[in-house]
């Protein structure tokens, strides 16, 4: 007789955090005891206004009592202007919304094998890009990507950054190439300005289709819209999610006309993708933004974090805007430090890298308490 076993109603995916978070506001979450944490985590790189901006929940309280749901069978006012304001944000043509960042990069990599009738991609040393399958197969990482191996697409895989190795690679047989323009789990890493327009340009001499992968990167997180614009280099497609609709789940394909004009009804589809709540989000999100000055934000807290942490544990500050690095040779510690001092950080595939994905409206307030925590950081 087989033993029943326990299990619990909720599958564990991640370990959580010591507390049993409430609510949130701003740059602040709040436990159940009524203690606020400052969130330099940022629900993962998810929530670019801050927890609960009065502005977004507004416009998704008034989507909803108008209109919660309808697929894209039907034309929606609120759609046509998230369409517009996001693909002119981005500097992109063409928009197909879905749910999720995975499923953005998906639908991205699908579109290059189709358009080209290639059966391989390329991808990058320490590029993470989701679980579904295509993501799989130009991930870099074996613990998730080992069990599926039999039923992934053939990678291209170089190091990221490396000009000498992507000057000797072969695009001819290349469907398309993704990179984080950051690699944010693999500890932050950057790649120079001019080493993207070697890509750009090498993509147009094979007539491979070039992905960024700005599910992290993008939304006003490095200062400027997207990566895209920060490094001066327009690629074919740019995947974007998480702080996309400021945690109401949301993913983007965005495309230039050429890639646009060669797709055709059916190519794509999703039911939730575009939904109204998710496209009202968006729309207040894009708002927040610019009315807001979040970008100037970004670009001027990530400035003083690097000034200010000389001297500190932190030996490097890695990274641009606010999706930033913290290498210390004592990373685990600092982070149990920080966590006790109720500041959430994130960590990374590099045991020496911690990560800071706070709201891009993050305070002068918030800034001044980490700083003040890691210089009183005692080293083991």
């Amino acid at each position: 007789m087989t033993t029943p076993v326990s299990v619990p109603a909720l599958l564990p995916t991640y370990a959580p955090y010591p507390f049993l978070l409430i609510r949130g506001e701003g740059d602040r979450v709040f436990d159940d005891q009524g203690q606020a944490w400052w969130d330099f985590y940022g629900g993962h790189c998810v929530c670019a206004t801050g927890h609960s901006h009065p502005a977004v929940v507004k416009a998704v309280a008034d989507q909803a009592a108008s209109l919660l749901f309808y697929s894209a069978a039907a034309a929606l006012p609120v759609r046509d202007a998230a369409a517009a304001q996001i693909t002119a944000f981005a500097g992109m043509d063409s928009v197909f919304f879905c749910n999720s960042g995975a499923e953005a990069n998906e639908n991205a990599l699908k579109m290059a094998l189709l358009l080209t009738g290639r059966k391989k991609l390329a991808a990058f040393e320490g590029g993470w890009h989701g679980r579904t399958l295509l993501a799989l197969s130009v991930t870099d990482d074996p613990k998730i990507t080992a069990p599926f191996a039999d039923q992934l697409v053939p990678c291209l895989r170089l190091p990221f950054g490396d000009l000498a190795a992507l000057e000797a690679a072969d695009f001819s047989d290349i469907a398309g190439v993704i990179l984080e323009p950051i690699q944010s789990m693999a500890g932050v890493k950057t790649a120079a300005a001019d080493w993207f327009w070697a890509l750009r340009a090498k993509c147009d001499a094979a007539g491979t289709l070039l992905i960024f992968d700005e599910v992290q990167t993008g939304m006003g997180r490095l200062g400027t819209p997207f990566a895209a614009q920060f490094y001066g280099a327009r690629p074919d497609l740019i995947t974007s999610a998480k702080g996309l609709a400021s945690g109401v789940p949301m993913g983007a394909l965005l495309m230039t006309a050429a890639v646009a004009s060669r797709l055709k009804g059916g190519d794509l589809g999703s039911t939730f993708g575009g939904g109204p709540l998710a496209c009202a989000a968006l729309i207040a999100t894009l708002s927040v933004i610019e009315d807001e000055g979040l970008m100037k934000n970004a670009t001027a807290a990530a400035a003083r974090l690097r000034q200010e942490l000389k001297g500190s544990v932190v030996t490097e500050v890695l990274g641009e805007g606010l999706l930033l690095g913290l290498r210390s040779p004592h990373a685990a510690a600092l982070k149990k430090h920080l966590l006790a001092r109720r500041i959430l950080v994130g960590g990374s595939g590099d045991p020496t890298v911690l990560r800071l994905m706070p709201p891009l409206n993050i305070s002068g307030e918030a800034l001044i308490a980490l700083i003040t925590a890691i210089h009183a950081f005692a080293k083991p």
